[in-house]
């Protein structure tokens, strides 16, 4: 093999590199907040005892897990924009990834709720709080012991899904790895070194999340 490598070009484009990073994860921040909120309420929507909210949110889990990551990017940035709403780059992925991010912690969400005994809502609501104040205090917080550890792994995947937004033009992190390439055609030294730098984010953010479970929810060690 006569391939030379050549890194002074990655290491040259750090600066724009660690700007993409940064890029990246304010995406994934955001589309995981909102879809992780969303994804509360389509829990329990879906658990509702009214036929509305139930078939609503069915439909939007049900859309969000069966179509693809890339389908549901493209109606946002496209589709949406035949409509006359334009979104720009950015923020087709934030409300993509929020999408399809509340549809998974929906169902993560259900799940967590059908292994808290209904005794716990029974005996609240008997000690004279009101509905939303037993679902706050006394359920919320059992539910987000159950789902601590699939949240997480939900946020990784959603900042490695992140890099579908070099597609319609964001430069985040896969996008500047692309844009370096077509300035110095070094494909496989930048896109080496933008594994790497996501497999570094993605240890970061599980290290991150095992000492909030130590500290904020005052749990044994996460495995």
């Amino acid at each position: 093999m006569n391939y030379k490598f050549l890194w002074a070009p990655v290491a040259k484009a750090l600066p724009e590199l660690a700007a993409a990073a940064f890029t990246t994860l304010q995406v994934s921040v955001l589309a995981m907040v909102a879809g992780t909120a969303i994804g509360l309420g389509l829990a329990f929507a879906k658990l509702s005892a009214k036929p509305l909210a139930r078939y609503a949110a069915g439909a939007w889990i049900e859309t969000a897990r069966n179509t693809p990551v890339l389908f549901q990017l493209y109606f946002c940035y496209f589709g949406l924009g035949a409509f006359g709403l334009f979104l720009g780059s950015y923020f087709s992925v934030v409300v993509a990834l929020t999408f399809n991010t509340a549809g998974y912690m929906a169902e993560t969400f259900r799940g967590g709720l059908n292994a808290i005994h209904p005794s716990q809502y029974k005996l609240a609501r008997a000690m004279g709080l009101k509905h939303w104040q037993a679902q706050l205090h006394v359920i919320v917080p059992q539910l987000l012991r159950i789902v601590y550890l699939p949240m997480t792994n939900q946020f990784i995947w959603v900042i490695l899904m992140s890099s579908l937004g070099m597609l319609v033009g964001l430069r985040e992190l896969s996008g500047e790895a692309q844009f370096q390439f077509s300035k110095t055609f070094r494909a496989f030294e930048f896109f080496l070194a933008t594994a790497v730098i996501y497999y570094l984010i993605a240890k970061l953010a599980l290290g991150l999340s095992h000492l909030l479970a130590r500290f904020f929810l005052k749990s044994e060690r996460v495995a």
